[in-house]
């Protein structure tokens, strides 16, 4: 920074200003500043720079099963709104949520001095781990549920579900079967209460719960089993990978969609709208889930511990031709069992 000041002919203090961004700069100045950087090459140091503001500008992220399109998009949207905000991520994975591997991950974390984190728990087993995090560092907590004593953010799971459901029955389904995530996802939960709770309100039994692992194979398995009832018009299925699976079973089986069974997922994958047929889907927004996280984070950092807050990220339902019919089909389908 000195050897740039020289060069520049002002004062280490200006070029301080300069590179964070002060409006009390002369834009000349600014100028003269900006050349001799690019000239000499200058970079920051982080390390130094840490040391004067105890501020390492890093954001450590604990995260879990990234292989997912739901973690993986979240933590994604996590990187994109640190790297926005001025700040590098620096990621610690799991292969699982417990205690023992929430401290080491704080440990490695910890050692690189990181400002704040952001923790992405989906499980229910998390909660225990999650109580490690109390009073150590600014946390806020992803699609954890409400934590007690942390910042949270989280999709609103329950209003998905009751969205797919709701959708289905309107379209003309006499009742709808749903293929769930795994039962120690909190998300999975969310999404069962949905569809409970919106069949409940068309005063309709829900049929028994079929439970899979996010998989395609393990749709593909709920779909052979689904295949086999005669009670089938609609299902609602937990997330866009085990829709493909289930899809691929019904074209095997004869069943038509939507046609003869009416088909929703949720997550909108990507891929979701290139299906055979394309996917009615609920769309999650993972970009809102990182922005909220990283503005919550930022607000401990500055502020300090506040109040807890809870932010809760609305969906979105994408309608596609898998759960669309006619309205002649639509009134067929309320007359007679679904053919087969």
């Amino acid at each position: 920074m000195w050897d740039v000041a020289k060069a520049a002919g002002v004062s280490h203090q200006t070029v301080s200003r300069v590179l964070n961004d002060s409006p009390s700069v002369r834009p000349a100045t600014r100028e003269r500043v900006l050349v001799a950087i690019d000239e000499l090459g200058y970079r920051r140091n982080p390390a130094a720079r840490a040391l004067v503001t105890r501020k390492s500008q890093t954001l450590g992220v604990v995260s879990f099963d990234t292989t997912l399109y739901g973690p993986a998009s979240t933590l994604y949207g996590i990187e994109q709104s640190a790297r926005e905000a001025g700040y590098f991520v620096s990621v610690a994975s799991l292969k699982s949520i417990d205690v023992v591997s929430m401290r080491d991950a704080l440990e490695r974390l910890a050692e690189q001095s990181v400002d704040g984190l952001v923790v992405i728990a989906p499980l229910r087993e998390a909660g225990d781990a999650l109580a490690e995090l109390r009073g150590k560092l600014p946390v806020v907590v992803v699609e954890g549920g409400s934590a007690p004593g942390l910042a949270s953010v989280s999709v609103d799971q329950v209003d998905g579900g009751r969205l797919a459901t709701r959708h289905l029955l309107e379209q003309g389904a006499q009742n709808v079967h749903h293929v769930s995530g795994p039962a120690d996802w909190l998300e999975s939960e969310g999404r069962i209460a949905g569809w409970r709770e919106e069949l409940a309100q068309a005063g309709l039994e829900p049929p028994e719960l079929l439970q899979g692992a996010w998989s395609p194979s393990s749709g593909y398995a709920a779909g052979r089993e689904l295949a086999r009832m005669k009670d089938v018009s609609a299902v609602f299925v937990a997330n866009d990978q085990m829709s493909l699976g289930l899809l691929r079973a019904f074209h095997e089986e004869g069943i038509r969609v939507p046609q003869d069974v009416l088909v929703a997922g949720f997550d909108d994958v990507p891929e979701a709208a290139y299906y055979t047929p394309p996917l009615t889907t609920v769309r999650q927004d993972f970009a809102q889930v990182g922005r909220r996280s990283i503005e919550l984070l930022l607000e401990q950092i500055g502020e300090g511990p506040g109040p807890e807050s809870h932010a809760v990220v609305p969906v979105e339902l994408i309608v596609r031709q898998s759960s669309v019919r006619s309205s002649m089909q639509r009134q067929h389908l309320r007359s007679r069992p679904a053919k087969r």
